[in-house]
């Protein structure tokens, strides 16, 4: 008889589960208890985690202390960009934020699922990104390979499973574009 995910290996070597752990630890001693203005202290400790964060050009990546960041080393984070209180970001696999990208709060970034055709179900990961000055709003889920296009403006509570374009309004569940952006002043 066949049982749904038994037996599946785990795609993590020894290195990388020890690498988890580490941070784990870090992440509960020395990242989560910080005041919400250390952002230049949460980006050390992420970048020692092998995070890439650039923000040597405007302000630097703003990331709340109790964010929940998965695996720092598939993490690549835009000058000015933001990851709110309470956001969850997944990241199985490369998930980049890239400058003035906007993420508010309660934010659910996935970029694993399963194959479902296959009995082992195995692990499959996609890389996500959020486009420059792109704002998405409370509680969204984004999914697995999606890219968010620059100035994107995602709703509150919608559910992004599929790429958005540049310059759009999208909201819904699942996410579509409602209407243009209007221009920034």
């Amino acid at each position: 008889m066949k049982l749904l995910g038994l037996n599946s290996p785990s795609p993590w070597s020894r290195k990388v589960k020890l690498k988890r752990l580490l941070w784990i630890v870090t992440y509960y001693t020395l990242f989560r208890w910080t005041p919400p203005s250390w952002f230049g202290w949460r980006n050390t400790l992420l970048r020692c985690f092998g995070a890439i964060i650039d923000d040597t050009k405007i302000a630097p990546a703003r990331i709340w202390p109790d964010v929940q960041i998965y695996y720092p080393w598939f993490l690549r984070l835009g000058a000015a960009s933001i990851a709110g209180p309470g956001t969850r970001i997944y990241n199985l696999a490369m998930v980049t934020l890239e400058d003035g990208a906007n993420l508010s709060r309660h934010i659910h970034i996935c970029a694993g699922s399963h194959d479902l055709e296959r009995w082992e179900m195995p692990l499959i990961t996609v890389p996500i990104t959020i486009g420059r000055n792109s704002w998405v709003g409370t509680d969204c889920f984004i999914g697995p390979g999606v890219t968010i296009g620059e100035e994107c403006v995602i709703g509150a509570r919608s559910v992004v499973v599929g790429d958005q374009k540049a310059r759009m309004i999208c909201v819904g569940h699942p996410c579509k574009p409602l209407k243009p952006r209007p221009p920034i002043r």
